[in-house]
């Protein structure tokens, strides 16, 4: 498929562009603040010796590498999207290995006084190598081998970047999967992912609540609850009896309701044994149903059931697994821990910032918080809170509403690109990293979500984040400059 030239000029988004720079803009004004001592004059802000001199200059280098990439030739793109994605794979297969530790990461790869974290490029050459696959002739979700195929293109680099103890980055790659929900995959796979997710965040949360006058784990309980429910909607959804779906939740509920006014008023006892039995019951039915009625989602339903067992039992034992710091901020988020000069300080002021900022906020260059340096990483991973002491509530709105636009806009042009496959799962992509970043970001500045060590785009100080999502956009506008282009 040839293309004609392209007038950037007249074809590029241009308000992308507008809403790009404001954010730069906005990030940059953040970073003064937040590197700003009392005393110091705003001349220092322009100075390479001071963070905010330094940002001016990874702003100018995003600028003219988003340049040189809008006047390369889509056809280009697509043609070393799985030589860069292998490349990239290399990259990150020796930085363990070549990196230096810092802060107990081998992430960053130093080149004399710059420092580049491959992490955050790779994520581009990742959602190109995606977008090539999908978009190539015979792809098909239904497909096995296909399946696989995708699967590989995401988890790969996710278990590499695992390997330099950059648990944050690798994360990020989970945003993939939107993608391809929205190409077409089953909702199954999102399911699990949010049974994963209430199982350990309920079976870890309360591991250590009882019930009173019981010997029984609310954890636990809540969570045995929770398996035959999910179960039975499944067999609703895939079950040729509909009905089956309803014996199975009730038989399930009404022995645990009968256990649980024995063990209350008769005997005391651990009434999850006796969830366990109606689970393994119930899958033990499901597997007689496949054998009898030859229908293979009886027998995957009953390894959900079984497999839902396996995971919440294993949940304690990634725990164990973990670092003593990320086993910490897990146990400080879900309240199981207080510690507040600890892994907790970092919130703990973030909130106390943000909160100080009231409704207008305390000014441009007054935060106190910021800048007696209470808060740790203020200028990179805590950058909100900088927001919220000086502008107040009315400029963390403004800023996340200017987030909300550019987001929109993205998955305007995504949605606009018609029959083009190859371009809408790249913006698709760019989307879902960049409000992965954005929410976890914000989340883990308010003590909603775990500390896990990922900027905020735009505003966070460094290159690699900044140049990583500038190449993203970059390539993305180019392709959309080329949509009514192709015959």
């Amino acid at each position: 498929m040839a293309s004609r030239n392209v007038n950037l000029w007249k074809s590029i988004d241009w308000l992308t562009i507008v809403l790009y720079y404001s954010l730069i803009l906005c990030g940059w004004l953040s970073i003064c603040g937040a590197s700003y001592d009392f005393g110091v004059g705003v001349t220092e802000f322009f100075s390479f010796d001071s963070r905010a001199g330094k940002q001016l200059l990874w702003i100018t280098c995003a600028a003219v590498l988003g340049i040189v990439l809008l006047n390369v030739e889509k056809k280009y793109y697509e043609l070393f999207a799985y030589p860069l994605y292998l490349l990239f794979l290399i990259i990150l297969f020796v930085t363990p290995f070549i990196a230096p530790d810092i802060k107990g990461s081998h992430s960053w790869l130093r080149f004399g006084p710059v420092s580049i974290q491959p992490a955050e490029f790779s994520k581009f050459a990742t959602a190109l190598a995606l977008a090539r696959l999908l978009g190539s002739y015979g792809f098909s979700m239904k497909n096995r081998m296909d399946q696989v195929k995708m699967f590989a293109v995401v988890l790969i680099p996710m278990l590499l970047i695992i390997l330099q103890n950059e648990t944050g980055s690798a994360l990020v790659y989970l945003s993939f999967f939107f993608v391809l929900f929205r190409e077409g995959m089953s909702g199954t796979l999102l399911l699990l992912g949010v049974c994963a997710v209430m199982y350990f965040v309920i079976g870890v949360g309360q591991s250590e609540a009882f019930f009173s006058a019981m010997p029984v784990n609310v954890g636990a309980f809540v969570v045995f609850l929770l398996i035959p429910l999910f179960t039975a909607f499944l067999l609703g959804m895939y079950s040729k009896r509909k009905n089956l779906a309803w014996i199975v939740l009730g038989g399930n509920w009404a022995g645990t309701l009968l256990a649980w006014l024995f063990s209350r008023y008769v005997i005391p006892f651990d009434i999850t044994y006796v969830q366990l039995a109606l689970l393994a019951l119930t899958a033990i039915y499901l597997l007689c149903l496949y054998v009898l009625e030859r229908y293979a989602s009886y027998i995957l339903i009953a390894l959900f059931a079984l497999g839902s067992i396996g995971f919440y039992y294993s949940c304690n034992m990634l725990i164990d697994k973990l670092q003593p710091h990320q086993q910490m901020r897990i146990m400080v988020l879900l309240g199981l821990k207080d510690d507040p000069s600890g892994v907790g300080y970092n919130i703990n002021q973030s909130k106390i910032a943000i909160g100080s900022g009231g409704l207008w906020g305390k000014g441009f260059l007054e935060g106190t918080q910021t800048k007696l340096n209470y808060v740790p990483e203020q200028d990179t991973d805590f950058i909100f809170c900088t927001i919220g002491e000086e502008q107040g509530f009315a400029g963390t709105t403004f800023i996340l509403l200017l987030y909300g636009a550019f987001i929109f806009r993205l998955l305007y042009i995504a949605e606009r690109q018609g029959k083009d496959k190859f371009t809408r799962v790249y913006a698709y992509s760019l989307v879902s990293i960049f409000t992965f970043h954005l929410f976890i970001n914000v989340g883990m500045v308010i003590g909603l979500t775990p500390v896990i060590g990922i900027p905020l785009p735009f505003f966070s100080y460094g290159g690699s984040s900044l140049w990583g999502f500038t190449i993203l956009l970059a390539v993305l506008l180019r392709f959309d400059a080329e949509r009514d282009t192709h015959f």
